[in-house]
């Protein structure tokens, strides 16, 4: 029996989808269509071609990076072969730089002072660390952040400490980890001086000032220091900062550094002053960018160095390293005497009037025989022994004895 055969038994014939014209774009663009998609055809040994002008119209998006792989493979190969859409591509990509400025991937310095203030504005500790140790604090942890985005070998990366000795300049090479391992004895003085544990032992009754602990250090390491150093280091910081924040105690007890002593307080900025400087060394050495201190805490700083010069002018005088003041400038103590007007200008800056002549005398603007001007940072890294009194960009008028006697007073500050 025959019949008409079921639908199913033919295959049915795929139905072409309608095509669409390619878009028109605006009348004030000439009403011209835009150019067609690129068609299957147009990667030609896996590399995509297109036209000119589809090239030039990708331009934008290339310069914005919102191309393709394959569109910005075409784009830059066209580029090497046309003058004209090369100029338009560097164009483009000079505005692109200025609407998106390069920043810097490293954190910036303030971003830990900025997230622990937030933290205690929320929860005041119950133990706060003093003020005066806020920069000692601040210091050794900025100096910390820098040892741990070091490599192994970069512990070994030559270090040369820079100080003057006898209005002469002298240094000490060494490295990374002799740094921090010199870090370590001459806080050991202030950990003396609490009560904590020395880390010198024995040695320590040998040796009293920071340049005959750091010598006995070194000699008593059977190997050079290595990066093993830094814990050690660092748990010594922080029990330094627990123990000046448990007892509270601003002046006692007095630190000694050998021939001399400071309060307590001034004794952790010196800390402080120093972790800076050797932590710029040690940046200096591993090529790291670097920031001062925050401008309170640099501030602090040279206050501290202001306060020390009088004493040191005076002990350069009787050293025979300048020249005696003379009858008619001797003060009683308490008294106004001859004063130089110390300016620091910049970050952490401020005036300080300095006796001249004794170092019980009171700074007076009566008095005042001279006048210098420093940058905050250049006016710490001379005290540091790091730049040469004679050579410091400093703004002078006045006594050129008195500026003199000071600029070099100020680098004999500095010391191993």
């Amino acid at each position: 029996m025959t019949g008409r055969p079921e639908e199913h038994d033919e295959p049915a014939r795929p139905v072409d989808p309608p095509r669409i014209p390619p878009p028109r774009v605006s009348v004030e663009d000439g009403g011209l269509p835009l150019p067609a998609p690129a068609e299957p055809d147009t990667f030609r040994g896996g590399a995509l071609v297109l036209p000119h002008d589809v090239l030039k119209a990708l331009l934008g998006a290339w310069a914005l990076a919102a191309c393709s792989p394959e569109e910005a493979a075409a784009v830059e190969e066209h580029l090497g072969g046309c003058g004209g859409c090369a100029d338009e591509a560097r164009r483009l990509r000079e505005a692109v730089g200025l609407l998106h400025p390069a920043e810097s991937l490293d954190l910036d310095p303030a971003l830990r002072t900025r997230v622990l203030t937030g933290c205690l504005e929320l929860r005041p500790p119950s133990i706060p660390v003093p003020e005066w140790a806020a920069p000692y604090d601040a210091e050794s942890a900025r100096l910390d952040a820098l040892l741990q985005d070091i490599g192994d070998a970069e512990w070994h990366a030559p270090v040369r400490l820079r100080w003057f000795e006898d209005d002469a300049p002298t240094s000490r090479r060494t490295t990374v980890a002799g740094v921090i391992a010199h870090l370590l004895t001459v806080d050991g003085l202030v950990a003396a001086a609490l009560g904590l544990e020395d880390p010198l032992g024995e040695a320590a009754a040998k040796a009293s000032g920071p340049q005959a602990r750091t010598e006995s250090f070194w000699r008593a390491s059977t190997f050079p220091p290595t990066r093993a150093v830094r814990p050690h280091w660092r748990e010594q910081t922080h029990q330094l900062v627990r123990a000046v924040s448990f007892t509270g105690a601003d002046g006692e007890p007095p630190v000694s550094y050998g021939d001399f002593a400071l309060p307590l307080r001034d004794a952790m900025l010196d800390r402080a002053f120093e972790c800076w400087v050797h932590a710029e060394d040690i940046a200096d050495a591993v090529d790291y960018p670097y920031d001062p201190p925050a401008p309170r805490h640099l501030h602090r700083m040279i206050d501290l160095a202001a306060r020390m010069l009088p004493a040191v002018l005076a002990a350069r005088r009787q050293a025979g390293l300048a020249a005696p003041a003379a009858s008619r400038h001797l003060v009683t103590a308490g008294a106004p005497g001859r004063s130089l007007r110390l300016e620091i200008e910049g970050s952490g800056g401020g005036e300080w009037l300095i006796p001249l002549d004794a170092p019980g005398a009171v700074g007076s603007a009566d008095h005042e025989v001279a006048h210098v001007a420093l940058d905050g940072v250049e006016f710490c890294r001379l005290a540091a022994g790091h730049v040469v009194p004679a050579e410091a960009a400093a703004g002078q008028a006045g006594d050129r004895e008195a500026i003199t006697e000071l600029l070099q007073a100020t680098a004999s500050l500095s010391r191993l």
